[in-house]
């Protein structure tokens, strides 16, 4: 057998190109229309979209597109979209349902501003309650706080006229009648005002030496007392020297003439003054007296203990 050239007889034996040669074009090749440019060669090349089973592919003259079933954006005729099949996904998009019925809701403003307030509210009511507590804290017994004087302390009296606190103790209180007199001290009634029993006050108190004692008894414990001395001057402030238990104080009895009498008025000069003492448990003596360098032109009607150290009674 001699090799010779039998033509395209299987697809594997295509030329697309046989059409360029003497012997492909001796054998019959063509330029291209739909096949490789073999006759009855195998047409495989087809545009995307264009084979139909059962339907033979339109071809087209050389150098022109086959003509499209479908214009571009347009859907192909073989191809539906799957909402338009029986059973395909619904076209639209449902709204979400919420749980008021369907229709939407944004968030809880409300209940955030009613929480807010609220907590407002307690702090406001936690800084209430602080500042009570602190001042009750300050409300004492109207004691002399951290002041702590040797054995007395002596300043204006306050113009209240009890100490209900104080009073509840039951402290003794001495007339000037009953009081031990020394230095040549006696008692009188003739000026007005004395609240001590009778009108009775101690007169003759304004020279050295002159004193008045009181020797308590019945202080429940050792600890810290009040000293109230009624007295009256004429217009004019006095002193007086104060001594508890044997002990001098270093601060006097100050006779200051608080009731703002005119000069010589013994009758409008009743006051009271006070001190702040040390007293034992038991038995006590308290000494009022009038030494060298005081001021002592004053008349004495009562003494009184208030326990604590306070400042109204």
């Amino acid at each position: 057998m001699t090799p010779g050239n039998n033509g395209a007889s299987t697809p594997e034996d295509d030329d697309p190109f046989g059409y360029l040669y003497a012997d492909g074009q001796a054998n019959g090749a063509q330029p291209p229309s739909g096949g490789y440019g073999y006759p009855n060669s195998v047409s495989r090349v087809r545009a995307v979209g264009q084979r139909q089973y059962g339907q033979q592919a339109p071809t087209a003259p050389y150098g022109q597109v086959p003509q499209q079933q479908g214009a571009y954006g347009q859907p192909s005729a073989h191809y539906a979209a799957p909402e338009t099949l029986p059973g395909g996904a619904p076209t639209t998009r449902q709204p979400a349902r919420t749980g008021n019925g369907g229709r939407g809701r944004g968030p809880n403003t409300k209940g955030l501003l009613i929480g807010a307030i609220a907590v407002v509210a307690a702090v406001v009511i936690g800084i209430g309650v602080a500042m009570i507590g602190d001042n009750s804290d300050d409300k004492g017994d109207n004691t002399a706080g951290g002041s702590t004087p040797t054995t007395s302390q002596s300043t204006a009296p306050s113009p209240s006229a009890s100490n209900s606190a104080a009073s509840a103790d039951n402290l003794p209180t001495i007339d000037a009648k009953a009081l031990l007199l020394g230095g040549g001290a006696t008692t009188a009634s003739d000026v007005k005002g004395a609240k001590a029993d009778g009108g009775v006050y101690v007169t003759g108190f304004n020279q050295v030496g002159a004193s008045v004692t009181w020797n308590v008894n019945g202080i429940p414990a050792d600890g810290k007392y009040t000293l109230f001395v009624g007295y009256g001057v004429p217009g004019k402030d006095g002193t007086a020297t104060l001594t508890v238990n044997g002990t001098p104080s270093t601060t006097p009895v100050k006779l200051k003439n608080w009731a703002d009498a005119p000069e010589g008025d013994y009758e409008k000069g009743w006051t009271k003054t006070f001190n702040w003492i040390q007293l034992n448990k038991g038995t006590n003596s308290i000494k009022i007296s009038c030494e060298q360098g005081n001021q002592c032109d004053a008349n004495l009607d009562q003494l009184w203990l208030v326990k604590g150290w306070v400042r109204t009674r």
